[in-house]
């Protein structure tokens, strides 16, 4: 809410890293580890980007994607980032969702 797009402040590694942490101590903590598989969709595919890129180039010499992580490659398909936010946004609410409801 207070830092819409133009960002002002960027979050960057320390910051969303100790939110990923957090999530995954709660998670922990209430006994729910495997709800991080659902409720991390993007995070887990956005990884997944990577090594899967990196290994494919290292045994090919040729790319999967145009880049990696995955957002990039949306970009560079020629999504702006607006529209990648948003549409990563619209899929971690649903995950989210369908997260609370197998609880």
């Amino acid at each position: 809410m207070f830092n819409l797009n133009p960002a002002k402040v960027m979050m960057g590694d320390t910051g969303s890293l100790f939110l990923g942490g957090l999530i995954s101590c709660l998670a922990l903590y209430l006994k729910m580890p495997l709800i991080l598989l659902v409720i991390a969709l993007i995070p887990i595919l956005e990884t997944l980007s990577v090594i899967l890129q990196v290994y494919y180039y290292k045994k090919t010499g040729n790319r999967i994607f145009k880049m990696a992580p995955l957002h990039h490659h949306f970009e560079l398909s020629g999504w702006n980032e607006n529209k990648v936010v948003r549409v990563f946004s619209v899929i971690t609410l649903l995950v989210c969702i369908l997260g609370i409801l197998m609880v």
